[in-house]
């Protein structure tokens, strides 16, 4: 008998586990005259609204990378919505390239700051979306982006960051963040300057914002990557340990905030 009641307890898992499929759709928006092509994932199997995540992409674009995290949190139960900050998903994968893209948002940031506001809002309208528990979090270029949605007083409960530049803000935009805010950083990250880090973190403190610093032992820039390495520049590694512990780190921050 107890086998029996095994065999069917396994059986209704795996009955349950077929059920569940994560969809994804691309959701085409405007901001302004150009035209965005952001990444929608989330469980059918889940009825009605549900937490939500929007993912900035690192400086590449909306790339498979980019996809597979936001995938990752449907997986889990989240709604989860990939922006795309370039316009018709761009994405490249040369250094140069991305850089030049990177570099051509970051130069106006009223635009860079209303794009992830738009992405914010495409999520919010989504039927499968809780536009009352909200996370932004983001990787590389990004996380950059997702402290810039935080800057301008965006309604979101949780900010995570993974080897992210940390653009200072003024203390009228540190003021305003409403999000806790957690930053995944590489100890040994050579892209982003010592000065830079205490200028934010000075910031932030003055504004009272509940501020979680991490920095990995070891790690270097695009720790969280897999496949970091290929472009032979030892200053892009991929760290299984600190991409592990800042992944559990960034869900038990979702879990506090936002269930």
């Amino acid at each position: 008998m107890r086998v029996l009641v095994t065999s069917l307890a396994i059986l209704a898992l795996t009955a349950s586990a077929a059920m569940a499929e994560v969809k994804t759709k691309v959701i085409e928006y405007q901001v302004g005259d150009q035209s965005f092509d952001g990444f929608l994932a989330y469980d059918d199997s889940i009825k009605g609204p549900r937490p939500a995540v929007v993912v900035f992409h690192e400086w590449w674009g909306l790339n498979d990378y980019a996809k597979k995290r936001t995938k990752m949190l449907a997986e889990l139960g989240y709604v989860a919505f990939a922006a795309d900050m370039y316009g018709d998903g761009q994405f490249v994968d040369h250094p140069k390239d991305a850089g030049q893209m990177a570099g051509k948002v970051r130069a106006n940031v009223d635009t860079w700051q209303k794009r992830a506001v738009a992405a914010l809002d495409v999520l919010k309208k989504q039927p499968q979306c809780n536009p009352d528990k909200i996370a932004a979090i983001g990787y590389c270029f990004g996380g950059s982006t997702a402290l810039q949605l935080g800057y301008t007083g965006a309604d979101v409960d949780a900010i995570a960051t993974f080897h992210a530049a940390l653009p200072t803000p003024t203390q009228e935009q540190a003021d305003a963040i409403e999000a806790k805010v957690l930053i995944c950083h590489g100890a040994d990250d050579s892209f982003v300057s010592q000065e830079s880090i205490d200028a934010f973190q000075e910031k932030l403190k003055d504004a009272e914002v509940d501020l979680n610093f991490v920095a990995f032992p070891g790690a270097v820039h695009s720790f969280t990557v897999e496949d970091s390495g290929k472009h032979g520049n030892p200053g892009m590694q991929y760290n299984k340990e600190a991409d592990e512990k800042s992944w559990a780190m960034l869900l038990d921050l979702l879990k506090s905030e936002l269930n």
